[in-house]
């Protein structure tokens, strides 16, 4: 599959490491013609719906069929790529995963996400539609427009260690990180349109999982 020749960048901006890559134009339309789909059948969509396991204050949250996780080449980019990024970061293969779910987050002008963290062993998140404009800050003269953005937290803030990495939505951008990282998704203003991104958790192999096993 093309996916596997994409790149993967790792980053530590603090305790763990975070990979980002970019899904091939060929997902994002796969992901994007599922999630029209499916919000234009009610029943399915009520059948799918995951927002009471979910923290979200949004709009629509369900969650992604296995059958079209493993048909759509889905699954296999996020296992590809998690490999990737376990290696780049730790130098170790991963040999099991198992996505436990994968679902779509529709987020409109005012829905946020509050502070929390996933299942599992690792989670990610992708962006499949973004406003043109996420609205301004009442206050101008700040350097950065949270409005419709990502922060990841860990830990608390001391010298050359941040303990926030923020991200702006950019379609095509998908972002591996920990399960345990806690983040928070801001609301934004002045838009009809939809903030659309999907998310995933999932086992990998526990001795590479677990810190605290044996070396």
């Amino acid at each position: 599959m093309s996916e596997n020749k994409v790149d993967i960048a790792v980053t530590r901006p603090f305790g763990p490491s975070i990979a980002k890559v970019t899904m091939s134009e060929d997902i994002i339309t796969k992901l994007n013609n599922y999630v029209d789909e499916i919000t234009k059948d009610n029943d399915k969509s009520k059948k799918l719906d995951h927002g009471h396991h979910l923290a979200g204050n949004v709009i629509q949250e369900f969650r992604l069929e296995n059958e079209f996780i493993q048909k759509s080449g889905w699954g296999q980019f996020l296992i590809d790529n998690c490999a990737k990024w376990l290696m780049k970061s730790e130098n170790k293969q991963v040999k099991k995963m198992h996505i436990i779910n994968s679902w779509i987050v529709r987020q409109f002008e005012r829905d946020y996400n509050p502070l929390h963290v996933h299942g599992g062993h690792i989670s990610g998140v992708g962006y499949l539609k973004v406003p043109k404009d996420f609205g301004e800050y009442t206050q101008k003269t700040k350097s950065f427009n949270y409005n419709g953005g990502l922060s990841l937290v860990h830990g608390a803030r001391m010298f050359n260690s941040p303990a926030t990495f923020n991200i702006k939505p950019q379609v095509g951008d998908f972002y591996f990180f920990p399960n345990y990282l806690m983040h928070v998704v801001y609301p934004f203003s002045n838009s009809n349109e939809e903030r659309r991104s999907v998310s995933f958790n999932a086992f990998i192999d526990e001795e590479i999982y677990n810190a605290y096993g044996k070396k």
